[in-house]
């Protein structure tokens, strides 16, 4: 299941920003951002078509070549997609994108809910407050920048909490249990 959703910066030159991305919500992993002054269905549509790169470089193949069939022939969907009730979202071109991919299946979360997408707002809470607060950035080069030097030391070199401190890039690729640890636990030897 991916998260999808936009997220707001301003730039010290001016101008808003917003980020749009996809995030897996079981291995954490930021498949990253589309960053444009805008927020609209095609924003939308960019930023799930970087997911499905990305996803398709990690897998070795284009997802849409993952597709498998239940037994009565019908596709079965490998990713779901999640955002919340936007415009961008309930769009025809939006939908018209995911139902020309036989990979995603799109669901909306309820009206003011937006705790149902906590994974990807979390995301974005983190890209704004450990990397884009911390320093002055002038203009969308630079947003850009930064906000892929986040993703790839979150998705690489730190552990993640919920994960059982393993990094999200190899819960992705199987390589770690978010369950186990991958730290060698303490062992406590009783006081002599």
């Amino acid at each position: 299941m991916w998260q999808l959703d936009f997220s707001e910066f301003e730039t010290t030159a001016g101008g808003m920003w917003r980020l749009a991305g996809c995030r897996d919500y079981w291995s954490k992993y930021e498949l990253g951002w589309h960053v444009a002054p805008t927020a609209n269905q095609h924003d939308a549509i960019a930023a799930v078509e970087l997911a499905l790169t990305e996803a398709g470089r990690l897998a070795g193949r284009p997802l849409a070549d993952l597709v498998e069939r239940d037994a009565e022939g019908n596709v079965v969907p490998l990713v779901t997609i999640v955002t919340d009730n936007g415009g961008p979202f309930r769009s025809f071109r939006f939908e018209a994108f995911v139902a020309t991919h036989p990979e995603l299946r799109h669901v909306c979360t309820r009206v003011k809910t937006p705790g149902q997408n906590g994974s990807r707002e979390r995301g974005c809470g983190s890209l704004k407050y450990e990397k884009l607060f911390l320093e002055e950035i002038p203009d969308a080069l630079n947003l850009v920048a930064h906000a892929e030097d986040y993703r790839v030391e979150y998705n690489t070199v730190r552990p993640h909490e919920a994960l059982a401190w393993n990094r999200p890039l190899d819960v992705h690729l199987g390589l770690a249990d978010p369950l186990i640890p991958s730290f060698p636990e303490t062992e406590d030897l009783p006081a002599a």
